[in-house]
């Protein structure tokens, strides 16, 4: 509990879902990418673009964020 507690003062969570995360395996990739999709409400092909292209699931929203807002 006081991990997550220090990750959500830190910044780390957006919306109740970790942003802040090393990609280091195919699951946490594709799980990043979901994010991505469920916050910008994109399909999960683009997704992956852009987390391909960003690097990290928060660079990934900063910027999609800015291309896809309503």
């Amino acid at each position: 509990m006081i991990t997550t507690a220090t990750m959500i003062s830190l910044g780390y969570v957006k919306d109740n879902k970790m942003v802040d995360m090393q990609m280091s395996n195919q699951k946490l990739k594709e799980r990043g990418a979901l994010i991505i999709a469920n916050q910008l409400n994109i399909d999960f092909d683009k997704a992956k673009e852009l987390l391909l292209k960003y690097g990290s699931v928060r660079a990934a929203l900063e910027s999609g964020i800015m291309n896809y807002e309503c």
